[in-house]
């Protein structure tokens, strides 16, 4: 029976743990290479509470993700939660600090901009991979149906192998194309939680972008 149905509908054997864990240590570099004046204060608290949520969720889980447990769902949401309180914290301190006439070198503002922007678009893929018909080991033994987006590769035959599912790779593109063009390009959002998830995204990428930009254009001027 599995066999009739598309690949990114079978059981299969999971997806690897090490490019999430690869997105995730990246993060928590732009995290820690965040200026202070951005950061949330002690500037350790979330980079280090993301990295023993990791440490936790490898040592528990290191190989193929198919395995489910609400321990592990948690601790996995939680991590994500933290990277996305470091995010908005970041964003708002950037706000706060240009708007109050905050004057850092046009330079330094957008490096710091750059790796906010940057570390938003790993959050929300992470957000959406994690998300997306219950997450990896949800999406691993096959248990829900309905997606939360829909590739191309979903809605017609002969556009990827018949194997083809979405892994982590393609939710870094969803959140890359999202935060760059502040709408949905080839994937669409399907659920209210994924339409909402993108609509946040796009808000942050749009104001890290603007903030950055108008600072750049006031200290030319």
């Amino acid at each position: 029976m599995h066999e009739q149905l598309p690949g990114w509908l079978r059981p299969h054997a999971g997806e690897h743990r090490w490019p999430v864990a690869v997105a995730i240590v990246v993060a928590i570099a732009l995290q820690l290479a965040t200026p202070a004046s951005f950061a949330f204060e002690p500037k350790w608290v979330l980079p280090g509470t993301e990295a023993v949520l990791l440490a936790g969720l490898v040592l528990a889980n290191p190989f193929r993700l198919n395995k489910e447990s609400g321990p592990l769902r948690v601790v996995a949401l939680a991590l994500v939660g933290v990277a996305s309180v470091a995010v908005v914290w970041s964003t708002a301190r950037l706000i706060v600090t240009l708007s109050a006439g905050g004057s850092p070198a046009p330079a330094g503002v957008l490096v710091a901009g750059g790796g906010i922007w940057l570390t938003n678009v790993i959050v929300f893929a992470l957000w959406f991979w994690e998300l997306d018909r219950g997450g990896p080991a949800c999406r691993a033994n096959a248990r829900r149906e309905h997606p939360d987006f829909l590739f191309p590769q979903m809605t017609e035959q002969g556009l990827a192998p018949t194997d083809w599912r979405p892994e982590f790779g393609d939710y870094l593109y969803v959140a890359f194309t999202n935060a760059t063009a502040f709408s949905p390009t080839d994937t669409l959002p399907l659920t209210r939680l994924a339409k909402l998830g993108m609509a946040i995204e796009s808000v942050v990428s749009a104001t890290v972008i603007v903030v950055v930009i108008a600072h750049a254009v006031n200290a030319m001027a």
